[in-house]
């Protein structure tokens, strides 16, 4: 199956590092330029999706239980010992779109790249009194609203109808989900 994610919102694809007086937050991004989002984190997202969505419609905790660790799998476990285990592969802008970035601007452009699909936000901390907290000045990386990122996901196809259903419940991915960021859309597309 193929899914496409549409950014609703900016989304924070934080990659864990930090630029000392630059960025508290970076964006995970490929040795192009291009941002996308990890298929493992994703896989996570999906997880808490997943057992949301039996808790509405099975009620015995350790069927839900079950149908999770069948679906994705216990840690430690070998992705080949379970070909109908859920994988699911790194998000990435379309090949057509990051050809025609390349084209435009060549070759080792990466910060070039980033820039144009991304922008930097700050952030404050306020007191009680509506007062800005002194040394709380912080600043990350957002993901543009408004592109297109695509999976692909390896299921068996008895589980491509309560895949597609979960994917329809998630709503928000990312870092700093609950402040507004990463609201999204999922459309399976093949």
């Amino acid at each position: 199956m193929k899914i496409r994610m549409q950014l609703l919102s900016d989304v924070i694809f934080g990659n864990g590092m930090s630029i000392p007086g630059g960025e508290d937050i970076s964006v995970l991004c490929d040795e192009d330029g291009f941002p996308y989002y990890k298929g493992g984190t994703f896989k996570g997202v999906f997880r808490e999706a997943l057992e949301q969505y039996l808790k509405w419609t099975i009620k015995d905790d350790g069927q839900i239980q079950e149908e999770i660790d069948r679906l994705l799998g216990c840690g430690g476990e070998d992705i080949a010992s379970r070909p109908d285990k859920l994988v699911f592969s790194d998000f990435h802008l379309s090949g057509h779109v990051k050809q025609k970035i390349l084209e435009e601007v060549g070759e080792g452009s990466e910060n070039t790249i980033l820039h144009a699909l991304t922008h930097q936000r700050t952030f404050t901390a306020l007191s009680k009194e509506g007062v800005v907290e002194e040394g709380s000045l912080r600043s990350c990386r957002c993901v543009d609203k408004g592109l297109n990122f695509y999976s692909q996901v390896q299921c068996a196809q008895r589980d491509e109808e309560l895949v597609t259903e979960v994917l329809s419940c998630i709503k928000w991915i990312g870092t700093m989900r609950n402040r507004g960021f990463g609201k999204i859309k999922l459309t399976v597309i093949g």
